[in-house]
Parts: C-alpha cells; structure tokens; sequence
C-alpha cells in the first residue's frame, strides 16, 4: 500500500464517500474480466494530485500508478458519467445534511472564460469579444448553496444565451423538479420565453443596481460566482490544458467532487443523514 503523503491524497473518510460510488470492477461482473493490477484509492489519488497541482500527465509521481493506466480510468469513468454520478450523490448527502431537500428547485447559471493551453486545437476553442479572452467557456448550473448541478464547456465564442438553451434543456432532462433559474442580463431576451414555452422552466435575471460604484456584491448571483472562484482553487483549472471538451469537464466535476467530501469530512453529519449509495444501473468500467 502506498503511503499517503500529499495533501490532494483522500483520507479514511473521504475514501469511505467515495468507494461505494465507484463502479464494479469487470473481474467482479458475470461477464468477467482481469483483475485490477492497482488499488482504486490510488487511481482515485492520483486524478485528485492531477487537478490539484496541475501537473502534466507524464509528470505524476512515480509512487502513484503509471500515468498511462491512471489516464485510462479517466477516460473511461468520464465517458461512462461516473463523475458526474458521484458528484450528484454528494450533492444531495450534503443537502441533507444542511436539513434541506436532496433535490433542489432553484438554480444559478453562469459562464467563465478562460484561456487554453497550446495544445488546445484551434477548433475546440474560440475568442470572448466581450471579455477579450481567447480560449474556452465554462457553463456552470449550482444550487443555492453553490454546489453544481451541472458543467459544459464550449468555445469562448459561443453566446451565453446560445450555449444555455442546450444546457437549460439537459438541465430539465436530469432535474425535472427544477422551476427557477437565476442569472444575469446575458440570458434575458428571447431566452426567457424559449424557456417558459418549451421546457417550463421560469429564468428571473439579476442586474446591477444603476447607482452601484465598484465592487457590488448581487443577490443570487454571487452563489455561482463563488462556486467559480472554488473550482479555480484546483490549478488544473486556472487553464484549459484538455484537449477535448469533455475532459474539460471532468476536471472541474473533479474539483468539485474533492471539495464536497471534504465538507462532508469535516461537518458532523446529522443522524438522520443518510449516507450516498451507488446507482445499480452503473455496471463496470
């Protein structure tokens, strides 16, 4: 066993969140398969000292796996949603925790731009005019206690109220008990009733007071602005170094899976509380 010496590395708490949402290995299937030559706690480890030191993939230590097999459990989890799902299932263990409903009503949508690497090709990323910033877009949907429901990153040139139909619409697929969604004047317009209309959702837009000078802290909106500012703790994410989207969007589930449990860990939890279990439908990957 390997010994646990960087700050990223899950501890006996974080881990106890977490195996359970972990699929079955495919030699534990009917199917069958080989089994796994490395412990998943230390897959586990390496993709959190990925995102949170932003080192290359060939750089990680030597301690943890070869880079080659951790990258492949990355892949391969990111394809088959599992982030997503462990991300979802903390979501609501948190909630609950807070004594709230699992399932939130109201949201916040945002969007950040942020520059990419070299290696970014040239089509998976595009230039903010607004913002003057060359790179990509992350969307971003959290609940009133900024914790994500949802993340799709794009070129930096697509609109905000052109990438939110699609994310609005995904959105309303995975929650339908949603009703609200907060945001800012780059939403309103044609969006609002595209919204009402075709997929019931009501979108209420927060703007500036006219008279505000400076700094202005907003309602609503400064929930996502501060779930932002917690994914950009991760350096993995002070950049876009990935070459597809997709993988984009992994890191920054990533980053917000590790925040979670380490609330989770350090909050007592209500003995009511009932503790995340794995989806069944999840099979091996």
């Amino acid at each position: 066993m390997r010994q646990r010496r960087y700050p990223s590395d899950t501890t006996d708490l974080e881990w106890a969140l977490i195996e359970p949402l972990l699929p079955v290995p495919a030699c534990q299937t009917p199917r069958g398969g080989r089994p796994e030559a490395h412990p998943r706690r230390e897959i586990v480890d390496a993709l959190r000292y990925i995102v949170g030191t932003g080192c290359k993939w060939s750089a990680l230590p030597q301690d943890y796996p070869p880079f080659k097999t951790v990258f492949g459990f990355f892949t391969r989890w990111s394809a088959a949603g599992i982030f997503n799902l462990i991300r979802d299932q903390l979501r609501r263990h948190i909630r609950r925790t807070m004594g709230t409903s699992p399932h939130p009503v109201a949201v916040v949508i945002d969007s950040q731009s942020v520059r990419v690497a070299a290696t970014v090709p040239r089509s998976a990323s595009g230039y903010d005019a607004g913002k003057k910033i060359p790179g990509r877009k992350r969307h971003i949907i959290v609940d009133a206690k900024g914790m994500p429901l949802f993340v799709m990153v794009t070129p930096a040139n697509l609109h905000d109220s052109v990438a939110a139909r699609e994310v609005l619409f995904r959105l309303r697929l995975m929650h339908p008990e949603i009703t609200i969604v907060w945001a800012d004047l780059a939403y309103a317009g044609t969006l609002v009733g595209w919204a009402k209309s075709f997929i019931r959702l009501t979108i209420k837009t927060v703007s500036r007071p006219k008279d505000a000078k400076g700094f202005v802290v907003l309602p609503r909106r400064w929930v996502v602005e501060r779930s932002l500012a917690w994914l950009l703790h991760a350096r993995r994410n002070a950049r876009d170094y990935e070459t597809l989207p997709q993988h984009s969007e992994a890191m920054l589930t990533l980053a917000a899976i590790t925040l979670m449990t380490r609330r989770l860990t350090r909050q007592p939890v209500q003995p009511n509380a009932a503790a995340p279990r794995p989806t069944p439908a999840v099979q091996a990957a």
